[in-house]
């Protein structure tokens, strides 16, 4: 398992680095509105940021957890560079990690104030998932706003390059 977690993590960090890298060439103006689960590119990234870090709060056991969407200002190298430290973070976590570690059952509470016991292999499952549904979202957007030079953040790319 721990393997598999490792090369997910890896991935994501990879994956949210492409995205990203795109995004800062110019490719198109992130701040236009765009329909989707958000209301476009920088919204959609500041929801992964936000995703990534209440995770990383929860499984260190933060008490308070906070929401960088609430008090970030910032542009869009600046909310890049959170997200990109922060999958980092969660790279570096997970190659580091004991298989107990990964296994082990942690209680959080999610927004709603529901409490949940579950593994934290399981908890990282669906955050990586999570991210490469955002990042499709990203794609499909940058695609209506005309962008034709959109890196390929599929699983299998990654691991043919060996990363």
């Amino acid at each position: 398992m721990k393997s598999w977690l490792v090369s997910y993590a890896r991935y994501n960090e990879w994956a949210n680095r492409r995205l990203t890298d795109c995004l800062m060439s110019g490719v198109v103006q992130v701040e236009q509105p765009v329909v989707s689960s958000f209301p476009g590119i920088m919204p959609t990234l500041l929801h992964m940021w936000d995703a990534e870090h209440i995770w990383w709060q929860r499984v260190k056991m933060k008490d308070q957890i906070d929401r960088p969407s609430e008090s970030f200002s910032g542009d869009l190298q600046k909310l890049t560079q959170h997200l990109l430290l922060q999958s980092a973070e969660w790279a570096s976590w997970v190659s580091a990690a004991t298989e107990a570690a990964l296994a082990h059952e942690f209680i959080y509470r999610n927004n709603k104030r529901e409490q949940f016991k579950q593994p934290v292999a399981d908890v990282l499952i669906h955050l990586f998932n999570h991210q490469s549904y955002h990042r499709g979202q990203i794609v499909t957007m940058l695609r209506q706003l005309g962008a034709t030079q959109i890196p390929a953040l599929d699983y299998i790319v990654f691991t043919r390059k060996g990363k």
